[in-house]
């Protein structure tokens, strides 16, 4: 698909591949920026404060690495950074309640590997959070959405896949 002429810019602050493919299915062009945040330094008590804490960091991260970039220079339009927090990639969520505990991105192969087993059979709360930012005017908006997901029994050979494609 050819890319949409359009009146703004977006900078993608991530590096997931599916919010790349969705940005670039829709038929736009956009520039991919990271940030390089500590997220276990960020605590909030409720999932959804977690997700959209996280999601204004990385804005706010990308933000500070911008002025020392030529990125934003002879833009002549709007642009827009988006950040989110939820990497949509399956088990590996940024941010799960399970049992009425929030569980992040696991640390290692075992803990991966627990976390899906204890997922089957089960359910558990995906909670994730979009924030959309126009650094020209430094207006933001954003939000943050929950589904409950439902597992079937995980044997453990997909379980042993899943952890290794990881």
């Amino acid at each position: 698909m050819a890319a949409a002429e359009s009146s703004f810019k977006i900078i993608l602050g991530s590096s997931s591949m599916a919010r790349q493919r969705i940005l670039a299915e829709m038929g736009y062009e956009f520039t991919i920026m990271t940030a390089d945040i500590d997220e276990k330094s960020i605590r909030k008590e409720k999932p959804e404060d977690l997700v959209t804490a996280l999601a204004e960091a990385k804005a706010i991260a990308i933000m500070a690495r911008l002025q020392h970039t030529d990125i934003l220079k002879n833009v002549a339009c709007p642009t827009l950074l988006i950040t989110a927090d939820t990497d949509l990639c399956g088990l590996f969520m940024q941010v799960v309640v399970y049992k009425g505990t929030i569980r992040e991105k696991p640390c290692n192969e075992d803990e991966a590997r627990e976390f899906i087993k204890g997922y089957s059979g089960g359910h558990a709360a995906v909670v994730g959070s979009v924030l959309v930012t126009n650094l020209n005017s430094g207006a933001s908006k954003g939000g943050w959405e929950s589904a409950e997901v439902y597992f079937h029994d995980i044997p453990n050979e997909v379980i042993d896949s899943l952890v290794k494609i990881h």
